[in-house]
């Protein structure tokens, strides 16, 4: 995640650093490395949600991903753990991966770390985007 800029709507912001808190705060405690996205968070670039480019992952957004190794290819929403269901392919943000996600663009190789070693994504295609589609409420 580090070395790279993201594009975030104030709306996104606000609903991220929400949920962190609310995480931090929970009597169960998380794994989740919560300071790795606030810092995220804090280095990206504010844009107004009609501004953000069009193709790079945002909240709610649909991609599609493939492994470099392996030539498997996924399709994910990246949404905030209330929505998430992986049977739908529905990404937490706090999940590892769905940290990974935000940011990214179209053509950009995403790696993140997994016990085995380093797990290399490209991103394929937005397939949606609620930005690019008007859905400034999602």
């Amino acid at each position: 995640m580090a070395g790279r800029t993201i594009h975030i709507t104030k709306f996104d912001m606000d609903r991220l650093l929400e949920l962190i808190e609310g995480v931090r705060s929970s009597p169960k405690g998380t794994k989740v490395d919560l300071d790795l996205l606030e810092k995220e968070l804090y280095s990206g670039v504010l844009v107004d949600p009609a501004d953000v480019p069009k193709d790079v992952i945002t909240m709610n957004s649909k991609v599609r991903v493939t492994d470099t190794q392996s030539g498997e290819t996924m399709t994910y929403t990246l949404v905030f753990p209330s929505a998430a269901n992986i049977s739908e392919n529905r990404l937490s943000i706090l999940a590892p991966l769905g940290m990974a996600l935000l940011g990214y663009r179209k053509g950009d190789i995403i790696e993140w770390p997994v016990p085995g070693g380093v797990r290399k994504l490209k991103v394929d295609e937005i397939i949606y985007q609620p930005e690019a589609a008007g859905d400034y409420h999602l």
